[in-house]
């Protein structure tokens, strides 16, 4: 199961892996990353040619999802960024190596340029000049400012509100410069605002209402590409924006084609009807990909992780020794190898390896039944005579769910369901289908654990607050996404710390601190971090993986074909 706000991963079945099969299998040889940018590209060993002086050619990406929303404000699915990336923009936009780079702004407001002021409770935005909406229509601070109010407004169905809630006092002070209040100090907003699509205010505020306006159906915005038709079922078809505002775009039209089973996905590679992969297709095909011909085959990062989600208001669940032991008993290498045929990486901390604020040094998790069994005993967890330890009148069992058919993580369940019988844990296995499982089963917290694939920052910002602050969790306020329930004063003051400064090296130290705290307590028993295996045909330029952005299309407007 992947959360829903970060899409879903599909897994195709693989054999079942039986233990003696563990030490056999590898990752492979990695195929080196693409350059970002036409200079710095070579293909098979030569020079890449310049971009094309005007868009010219086409490209057919291949995506494992349909796009269904194309108001980029309101709520939708992982890949319909890979739409809204292409056909609006946002005020700066995040490098792969996390740098915000001004897009419709002119420059990042910080503390430095006095773009943000009197600790961070005020903020202004120099614009860029020169920018059109795709219909001709000049683009101005007055746009910025009634997406922002939008997005606040109560009868409108917005994609989120975190931090855009603390918005105030809006003002246009001149055709590109906007300001505004924030209520409180909240350093994440300049990531939010990279994630943040400005909306045309000349067509939305002439709808009766914003949530069915015919806007969001055939979207216009300031990006590269421009909305052409979409094919329900089947494909999107996009057209290059010859009037757009930075380089490119250099291909004359996109096609975004919806092919919803990852296999299929990968078929469709292989014989060429699609020309790029994007969301990555599965990994027991990977070997096989890197020796086609006329195919280039990479693992990309993804900020995602892999964990196990317990319920901490379960009774043995909420006993921190248990969650050690449990945590201990997980054979995460094998898990990684045998499994995910040794691609993905094992991790310690809820931030992305790639993250300023990652901790290296948090301590290595061990497989080791010994060690549980110690802790257990240690604990006060006793055995009975069916095995299964019991503490005060409380049995160490619970259920594991996911989602059904999900093959590789059903095998990772069996795994773990054997190991941790090893240690006097009894674990059933509780699988159900995606729409139940996304339900209140999972938004209110009805689970016992989980195995998960989540994100636990703002954007590219470190920050998890909606993930572990104590007012996060939706079963008790409504609001958040603090699922496992956990409730911890230290770390509520490091949340609350980390989005009060905009000192990077202050906020690092703090964050350092919270996964410290975090790999103790254990309210998430982190597997590994994802990578995605992605392809594209030989002669494709420009392609550049981002951890940073949701999808690999974040910059498709500069991408080329060499002739």
């Amino acid at each position: 199961m992947t959360e829903h706000s970060n899409g879903h991963r599909f897994h195709c079945p693989a054999p079942a892996i039986h233990r003696r099969h563990f030490l056999g299998l590898g990752a492979g040889a990695i195929t080196a990353a693409a350059g970002f940018g036409a200079t710095a590209q070579t293909q098979a060993g030569k020079p890449v040619p310049p971009p094309p002086s005007k868009p010219t050619g086409q490209i057919v990406v291949g995506l494992y999802q349909e796009p269904t929303a194309f108001n980029p404000l309101m709520p939708g699915i992982e890949v319909d960024e890979d739409v809204w990336m292409q056909i609006f923009n946002t005020m700066w936009v995040a490098d792969p190596q996390g740098n915000l780079i001004p897009d419709l702004a002119a420059e990042i407001p910080s503390e430095a340029n006095g773009g943000i002021s009197e600790g961070g409770l005020a903020w202004k935005v120099k614009l860029r000049d020169g920018v059109t909406w795709h219909d001709g229509t000049p683009f101005t601070a007055e746009d910025v400012k009634y997406t922002l109010e939008l997005i606040n407004t109560p009868s409108f169905k917005a994609r989120t509100r975190i931090g855009h809630a603390l918005v105030k006092d809006i003002k246009v002070t001149g055709k590109n410069e906007i300001s505004w209040r924030m209520e409180r100090a909240y350093a994440p907003y300049l990531a939010l605002l990279s994630n943040t699509y400005i909306v045309p205010k000349h067509i939305l505020e002439k709808a009766s209402d914003p949530n069915t306006a015919p806007f969001n159906n055939a979207p216009v915005g300031t990006g590269p590409f421009k909305w052409d038709k979409r094919t329900p079922g089947d494909n999107i078809s996009l057209v290059a924006n010859e009037k757009f505002h930075g380089k490119g775009p250099y291909l004359e039209r996109a096609i975004l084609k919806y092919i919803p089973d990852k296999t299929a996905l990968y078929a469709q590679f292989r014989t060429g009807q699609i020309d790029i992969t994007i969301g990555g297709f599965p990994e027991n095909f990977y070997q096989e990909a890197t020796k086609l011909q006329g195919r280039k085959v990479q693992i990309v990062p993804n900020a995602s992780l892999e964990i196990v989600m317990p319920n901490l208001e379960h009774p043995a669940l909420k006993d921190k020794a248990v969650r050690q032991a449990l945590y201990a008993s997980i054979n995460k290498q094998a898990i990684i190898d045998a499994i995910y045929y040794g691609l993905h990486k094992p991790t310690e901390s809820f931030a992305p390896q790639e993250s300023w604020a990652y901790d290296p040094n948090l301590p290595k998790q061990q497989y080791d039944l010994a060690k549980a069994n110690k802790i257990l005993d240690e604990a006060g967890w006793k055995r009975s005579g069916s095995g299964v330890r019991m503490k005060d009148g409380v049995s160490l069992e619970f259920a594991i769910s996911t989602t059904t058919g999900a093959a590789l993580r059903e095998q990772c369940q069996q795994l773990m369901q054997q190991d941790w019988q090893q240690i006097g844990a009894n674990v059933k296995i509780n699988n159900m289908p995606g729409a139940v499982l996304f339900g209140e089963f999972y938004t209110r917290s009805k689970f016992e654990s989980l195995i998960v694939g989540t994100a636990f920052r703002t954007v590219i910002d470190p920050d998890p607050a909606s993930r572990f602050a104590s007012d996060s969790i939706p079963a008790k306020t409504g609001n958040g996404a603090n699922q496992m329930q956990w409730q911890n004063a230290e770390a509520d003051k490091l949340l609350k710390a980390g989005q009060e400064t905009f000192d990077q090296a202050k906020r690092k130290e703090i964050y350092w601190k919270l996964q410290e705290l975090v790999r103790e307590e254990l309210p998430i028993l982190p597997i590994f971090q994802y990578v995605v295996v992605e392809g594209r045909k030989e002669g494709l330029v420009g392609y550049e993986p981002n951890v940073n952005a949701r999808h690999n299309t974040w910059n498709m407007g500069s991408w080329y074909w060499a002739r």
